[in-house]
């Protein structure tokens, strides 16, 4: 070791027995750290000063453990999904990506220094792998009849890494308490993330878009910030949070509150019981508060399925809400235009008609295979359309979609043999029925929208996949937990 390094002399000077001396050594150390945090604040502004700092930490701290880079990624997406650096090296880079790769750049380092010499693929690890093998092919396929961007093969590349956290979890998440750590991290963010939608709703439109506009440093948007439904300002204003999309928002919220719910209920918290209340009564007004109707039934679907499950009570207590919304003057415009989609009269619904229509177009002109992620063989057709189901058979075919029903329908008979095989009120109950059901939720909401699988929306296929990824550490340690009491028997 060499000892006349600066950095040792200044550790000798800060732990010196010599009182004056070790005084010094701190001085020093603080009069640098001052020194560095006076540039950063004086030459980067406050606000990008912060970013840089908390990225410095969060760095730091995600290269000393995947579990911290859970921790940045679950915030990340909850928080700021779509921040990016203030520079470009070819594309400006996001914090996603960053962080995505610090996540896999440790666990790989692990596999390659043989502190990790296990894989577990789960049940559902080969037909996740089969999956993303048919994305890998339906994406090359595609480039047949269109040229390849960079901004297209980022994204694809993005849509892997997110999709790949399933087994990031799987492999990672080890323990009981490692996988409520990340619970209270998506339950404290998610809370804090529905305060500040709340608040920029209800404030002044101008102080909101003031407020927003400050994020312009990390990649956000500064025009068009407010949003209405049918884009008409005489409408509602829609909340976005810091999600941009209020259907995005939607879309995040639908795994927040099925999650923050599964957490209230359950008979041991991870969170003090009220708490939990707060966030989850702010997790459901800023729902509302979307206009997103896609997100609600997603929403009411899971917590259906949840109630007949285990928590009766959820039941009364959904029914009375529904009851509320039929009869309270302030919720008869939600009504009617939920009235007005499943009638097909208003023009976002009309208008998903058309997509429909010309998908399935689409789709049965190339059934198998599908045309790829980044164009479409014909000038009459178009990629894209309001549903993860259609979205997903129009890039990859009928084989990609019969792909993910095949694990949509092994992860739910896993969840349910196992959930059936644990005493009620077991600790993992919680975490199982609250992920398992996040993603049924996201499944049923997925039907209007298409959020949980297109690349340019990759923070919520990221979520989606660790949602699933936890529900499988939770049935994972279920299983070892009920094999071990069989053989202490």
């Amino acid at each position: 070791m060499i000892e006349n390094r600066p950095v040792d002399k200044l550790r000798t000077l800060v732990a010196s027995d010599n009182p004056m001396v070790a005084l010094f050594g701190v001085l020093i150390v603080v009069l640098a750290a001052g020194l560095l945090v006076g540039i950063l604040f004086g030459g980067l502004g406050p606000i990008l000063a912060i970013g840089v700092l908390g990225v410095l930490l969060a760095a730091y701290l995600m290269l000393r453990s995947t579990q911290w880079g859970f921790v940045a990624l679950l915030g990340l997406i909850i928080l700021l999904p779509y921040a990016a650096f203030p520079f470009k090296i070819g594309f400006t880079p996001t914090f996603l990506d960053a962080i995505l790769l610090a996540l896999y750049g440790v666990w790989f380092l692990r596999i390659a220094t043989g502190s990790e010499t296990t894989f577990i693929g789960s049940p559902l690890g080969a037909p996740i792998f089969a999956f993303l093998a048919w994305a890998v092919v339906a994406f090359i396929a595609g480039l047949a009849h269109t040229s390849l961007s960079p901004t297209i093969l980022r994204n694809f590349a993005e849509v892997l890494l997110a999709v790949m956290l399933f087994f990031a979890a799987v492999n990672q998440v080890k323990t009981v308490a490692q996988l409520e750590q990340l619970s209270r991290v998506i339950l404290g963010s998610g809370g804090i993330m529905s305060a500040l939608g709340i608040i920029f709703y209800f404030i002044p439109g101008n102080w909101t878009v003031a407020i927003l506009s400050r994020l312009r440093v990390f990649g956000y948007p500064t025009d068009g910030i407010l949003r209405y439904i049918e884009d008409n300002p005489e409408n509602p204003m829609r909340a976005i949070a810091t999600s941009i999309d209020p259907n995005a928002l939607g879309g995040l919220l639908v795994i927040l509150t099925v999650i923050a719910v599964a957490f209230l209920l359950a008979k041991k918290p991870v969170l003090p019981r009220r708490y939990l209340a707060l966030i989850t009564g702010m997790m459901g007004i800023l729902l509302y508060l979307t206009y997103s109707r896609g997100s609600l039934l997603g929403v009411v679907a899971a917590l259906g399925v949840m109630s007949l499950l285990r928590y009766r009570k959820l039941l009364l207590w959904m029914l009375v809400g529904a009851a509320l919304m039929l009869i309270l003057p302030q919720t008869q415009l939600y009504v009617s235009r939920f009235l007005e989609g499943i009638q097909g009269a208003d023009l976002a619904t009309q208008m998903r008609f058309g997509e429909y229509k010309d998908a399935l177009t689409l789709i049965s002109r190339y059934p198998l295979m599908g045309v790829g992620f980044s164009g479409t063989p014909d000038i009459d057709l178009y990629l894209g359309v309001s549903s993860l189901y259609l979205l997903i058979a129009e890039e990859m075919g009928a084989v990609g979609l019969s792909l993910y029903l095949l694990i949509s329908a092994v992860f739910f008979t896993v969840v349910y043999r196992t959930w059936k095989r644990l005493p009620a009120g077991h600790r993992l109950e919680a975490p199982l029925l609250g992920y398992s059901l996040a993603v049924l939720g996201a499944m049923v909401s997925g039907i209007f929208d298409h959020f949980f699988f297109n690349i340019t929306f990759t923070h919520l296929v990221a979520l989606y996949w660790l949602s699933m990824g936890l529900a499988m550490v939770a049935v994972l340690r279920a299983r070892e937990e009920l094999e071990t009491a069989l053989r202490d028997e």
